[in-house]
This record gives structure tokens, C-alpha cells and sequence, in this order.
């Protein structure tokens, strides 16, 4: 039996696997893939944003080898980053709260 942190490992890495290879290498992300999992899988990230090249810019924050996709390794820089931000938004209400 797997632990609720090895269970979120798992889930994203199928997810991350889910959305790659459909274009060129299957162990990366297009622009294309990386929008299509940042739609259904982050959807309440997105919502608020009005900003038409925000995917560009994700692809170009992320891609640090500058090969025009996203790897395993640049999808869980995403992926740690916005956790890390949500975590220090929660922190602070709490603090607002005064918890």
C-alpha cells in the first residue's frame, strides 16, 4: 500500500506521460502539450489569467535547455514553484487571520 506522497509522485508522472509524445518526443512536452495539460490539469490556475501568451511564457520560463519542450525534469520545476506559491498565499491568510 502506497503513501498519500507516493501517490502524488505517481500521479504526476502519468499525468505528465498522459499529455506528452503525442507530438514529436514522447518524453517531452510541446508548446501544444504543454498548453493542452496546463488547460484540463490547471484550470483554476488559468482562469484568472487574461494574458494571451501566458503559455509562451510558461514554455519559456520552463525550458532551460532551450530546445522548444518541456521535459520531466522542467514540468516538476512548474509544478513545485506553483505549490511553493500557494503554499506562501494559504500561509499568509492564515497569518491575516491570525492563526
Amino acid at each position: 500500500m502506497s503513501t498519500p506522497l507516493e501517490d502524488a509522485m505517481d500521479t504526476l508522472i502519468r499525468i505528465f506521460h498522459h499529455y506528452s509524445g503525442k507530438e514529436g518526443d514522447r518524453y517531452k512536452l510541446s508548446k501544444g502539450e504543454l498548453k493542452e495539460l496546463l488547460t484540463s490539469e490547471l484550470t483554476d490556475f488559468l482562469s484568472g489569467q487574461k494574458d494571451p501568451l501566458l503559455v509562451e511564457k510558461i514554455m519559456k520560463d520552463l525550458d532551460s535547455n532551450q530546445d522548444n519542450e518541456v521535459d520531466f525534469h522542467e514540468f516538476v520545476t512548474l509544478v513545485a514553484a506553483l505549490t511553493v506559491a500557494c503554499n506562501d498565499f494559504f500561509e499568509e491568510q492564515l497569518k491575516k487571520e491570525g492563526f
